[in-house]
């Protein structure tokens, strides 16, 4: 795969300068590019708070274990880039083997083109006539350009067709027909209905048949409970149902069947693994779109995980958010100075992973039992013990649950060498693109 634009990419994103317009940067004596933190390095608690941290030893383990547990199952793997929307993580995921970046909406498949991305799966419709014809002409500029959305009705198909009609020159674009779930989210219903969106691409010179595709995490019934796992094998037996029924459609040289968010990918490895085997026929690519591996969670994430049912690589939490007390306005309740614009709170509230307080040396604080109960826009509460140490002042390390929605919130996060370490050091700083 060619890597060099987007290598470039991020090497030119070195002359940003990160100064009060960031997050935290404010503090800093003089501003930095990100070249010269990459060069010098600064310490953590050289930055204000609250400050979001990418622990990159973290991040480091996440990437091989997810390449080496794909590779011993036959599995391609394309993470899905909305959980980040971090060009320097992108690149690590493809230098560590992934074969592509999977985006959600039409917006993000122009940030993976400008920023150099080579092959992008859109796990979406693409709907917008501007955005069709501007992908067939980015296929034809780019003969290299590897691309990939899904459809999941006819009308998307003539859509399709329509926009591109007044382009006699476009080049077709590949779909996948998304196997959906009753009551779930998109996708087609039925095999019957199936086989009528194939036979509306096939019927299209301005449309490819590539392959079956679905999501397993938007099936109702889907959780880790034994019922609710009968739930995502049921579904992904669907898809492997479909591909069948399409075997003799399909009109690109390699076949697509692509599933995997973060939760349920050793369900997808054990269902449709076996189609990469397969000697007879065009040969398959099973392709997993796990996105939040990278960074892993502290809460979410990690109670769901495969491992935790023996069937997926150990990722670790990578990302956490630090910050300072206010306030201690009673004996069981401090205040910190994260807030909703700050923390991921739509799945789970952070957990308190511990405290430190300036000094020379810096120290560690003895929190005791200590749990955050409630957020405003700028301001977390945390329940503490009365004999706890924490006082105005100390920094506050907190653990997150659903990175997809805590990257969101910031635009310049620092890469530290361990989040585990007193005094973090900063080494690389991830900019976001949201």
């Amino acid at each position: 795969m060619q890597l060099a634009a987007l290598e470039a990419f991020v090497e030119a994103l070195g002359e940003t300068v990160l100064d009060w317009r960031y997050k935290g940067f404010g503090t800093l004596t003089s501003p930095l590019t990100v070249t010269e933190v990459r060069r010098r390095g600064i310490d953590l608690h050289a930055l204000g708070t609250p400050m979001m941290t990418i622990d990159q030893s973290a991040v480091a383990d996440n990437l091989m274990s997810m390449a080496t547990w794909c590779t011993a199952r036959g599995l391609l793997l394309e993470p899905h880039g909305k959980t980040t929307m971090a060009p320097v993580l992108w690149l690590g995921q493809l230098l560590s083997g992934s074969v592509g970046i999977t985006v959600a909406t039409a917006s993000q498949l122009r940030a993976a083109r400008a920023f150099g991305v080579p092959r992008v799966q859109l796990a979406n419709e693409l709907v917008n006539a501007d955005d069709i014809a501007w992908v067939s002409t980015e296929q034809t500029r780019d003969p290299t350009f590897e691309f990939r959305c899904w459809v999941d009705s006819v009308d998307a198909v003539r859509r399709i067709d329509t926009a591109l009609s007044n382009h006699p020159q476009a080049a077709p674009i590949p779909v996948l027909v998304e196997v959906g779930a009753v009551d779930g989210r998109t996708g087609v219903r039925g095999l019957t209905e199936v086989q009528a969106v194939a036979r509306a691409a096939v019927s299209s010179n301005r449309v490819v048949l590539a392959g079956i595709c679905a999501y397993e995490g938007a099936v109702p019934d889907a959780s880790t409970d034994p019922a609710g796992l009968a739930a995502v094998d049921a579904f992904l037996g669907s898809a492997v149902a479909a591909h069948e029924a399409l075997v003799d459609w399909y009109e690109t040289p390699r076949v697509t069947v692509t599933a995997g968010g973060s939760a349920f990918f050793d369900r997808v490895a054990s269902v449709l693994g076996p189609l990469a085997q397969q000697a007879s026929g065009r040969p398959v690519d099973v392709v997993l779109r796990s996105g939040a591996y990278v960074v892993h969670d502290d809460i979410h994430y990690r109670h769901i995980t495969p491992s935790t049912r023996g069937g997926g690589p150990d990722l670790r939490a990578a990302i956490h958010v630090w910050a300072q007390v206010l306030s201690r306005p009673q004996p069981d309740l401090i205040i910190l100075d994260a807030g909703r614009r700050d923390l991921p709170f739509d799945l789970d509230l952070p957990v308190v992973l511990g405290a430190s307080r300036a000094g020379s040396p810096r120290t560690r604080v003895r929190v005791g039992t200590a749990q955050l109960v409630r957020l405003n826009d700028q301001h977390a509460f945390v329940r503490v013990e009365p004999g706890s140490e924490l006082a105005m002042g100390d920094v506050v390390q907190l653990g997150l649950s659903h990175p997809c929605t805590a990257f969101d919130k910031w635009r310049a996060i620092p890469m530290i060498d361990s989040a585990a370490a007193l005094e973090p050091r900063v080494s690389d700083v991830a900019l976001t693109f949201f």
